[in-house]
């Protein structure tokens, strides 16, 4: 058996495959080893049925994690990973990565990340190229559903947004300042906090003040991201892979094409791809 992983923060996507046909799928919490110690990793694991009754007969694991960006780190993970599958073979490698073999396979490419985090990266065709782009939801991820939610949070409180959203807004969530700041500053995982917002920016993308928070959004991550990749390495061929590409399509295509540039291709869940890459 052999196990194809895709994990960013918020959710991991297990496949499972026996002679090429996926025999087992499940999802779990995100297993980004800056969030989530090896502690409530195995208490994930031990939780679902699918990895608990195919552990033992795994015999490798392709592992891609958001915040394995360093040897520490993917060592870290595969340890711990190690002591659930016993028998397997651990390969870990960081979810921009994955995305790129998703997007790309063995040709080179730009490759973005849109999805609870931001990210992009040259693909040589073998591994993307080190830069200096992955700052976090704190200091980066411009464009990401931890951007927006971060954003959208700024302008409830700040008394910015128009009365018709406003109370749509608090309708929705039914939370305050008290609350929102307590649940930032002094709870865990404030960056699955700021994510679960970007719901509300999807159902109401139509309107205008909400597409003016996207397409300013979506334009911060081309001048942070894509444009400084494009100069460097004079590659046009551009891939976004994650769900807020996905779900804002429409609006990202649109963005691009301010800057004279064309997506592509847009991926969703690259689990499909990468488990069709490690298991043929």
């Amino acid at each position: 058996m052999i196990a194809v992983v895709y994990s960013g923060s918020k959710t991991a996507f297990w496949k499972i495959t026996q002679n090429g046909q996926v025999v087992a799928h499940c999802n779990t919490t995100g297993l980004n080893p800056c969030f989530v110690d090896p502690k409530t990793i195995l208490q994930i694991l031990n939780k679902k049925v699918a990895l608990v009754n195919n552990a033992e007969n795994i015999k490798k694991i392709y592992f891609f994690a958001a915040g394995a960006s360093s040897a520490d780190r993917k060592e870290e993970l595969a340890k711990t990973l190690s002591s659930f599958f016993k028998y397997s073979k651990i390969v870990v490698e960081n979810d921009l990565f994955g995305a790129a073999k998703a997007a790309c396979y063995n040709q080179p490419g730009i490759v973005g990340m849109l999805g609870s985090g931001a990210h992009c990266a040259y693909f040589d065709g073998k591994k993307p190229v080190n830069n200096n782009f992955g700052l976090g939801y704190i200091l980066g991820d411009e464009g990401s559903s931890n951007y927006f939610g971060k954003i959208l949070l700024k302008e409830f409180l700040s008394h910015k947004m128009p009365k018709d959203i406003e109370a749509k807004f608090m309708l929705t969530h039914n939370l305050d300042r008290p609350q929102i700041l307590e649940r930032i500053y002094n709870k865990p995982q404030a960056n699955i906090f700021l994510t679960s917002f970007f719901d509300f920016i999807t159902q109401n993308s139509k309107h205008q003040y909400i597409c003016r928070l996207i397409d300013e959004g979506f334009e911060k991550y081309f001048e942070t991201y894509i444009l400084p990749t494009v100069e460097k390495h004079k590659m046009r061929e551009i891939h976004i892979v994650g769900k807020v590409a996905a779900e804002l399509e429409d609006r990202l295509r649109f963005t691009a094409g301010k800057y004279n540039l064309e997506i592509k291709s847009i991926i969703k869940e690259p689990i499909q791809n990468l488990l069709k890459h490690y298991t043929n």
